[in-house]
């Protein structure tokens, strides 16, 4: 999908995130097909890294779109408290996948011991991390509500 709006060099890093993330795409559509190609925690991690630094990004242009556009402001809010769920999903997979015996006690979620946990709970620390944020800014009820209705169409 591209834009009809000319980005020019204004956010390179953004679109090399989504060109990134179209490639990925790409290359995992022919092997989805294979049940050897499974997600695995590695995956989930580094999906869930990018989700979460998209939420982070979300909240900031939330932030600075509201006063001047209350009405794009709070649809932008609206975004940032879906993103939440999908980022909560894709957490909740990440601990739901197998791992081996051996390492199975060292990947349990520990928040008490997460600052000097094992580096395979970095997933974890992030999660915690955007959820402090989550609350600060969202209800309990905001989180559990029906996405709302569309409020503008699209013209061809």
């Amino acid at each position: 999908m591209t834009s009809a709006i000319p980005v020019g060099d204004a956010y390179p890093y953004l679109r090399a995130a989504s060109a990134g993330i179209r490639h990925h795409t790409r290359t995992l559509a022919p092997r989805a097909q294979h049940p050897t190609s499974a997600a695995d925690r590695v995956h989930l991690d580094v999906l869930h890294a990018h989700v979460t630094a998209v939420h982070q990004l979300l909240d900031q242009l939330a932030e600075a779109t509201q006063p001047a556009h209350p009405a794009a402001g709070r649809q932008l809010a609206t975004a940032h408290t879906r993103l939440w769920q999908a980022i909560a999903a894709v957490h909740d997979a990440f601990h739901l996948l197998p791992v081996a015996e051996e390492t199975a006690a060292s990947t349990e979620c520990h928040p008490e011991r997460l600052p000097e946990g094992p580096p395979v709970l970095t997933i974890c620390q992030r999660h915690l991390a955007a959820g402090h944020v989550v609350r600060r800014k969202t209800t309990p009820a905001d989180l559990n509500a029906p996405a709302p209705g569309r409020t503008t169409t699209c013209s061809q």
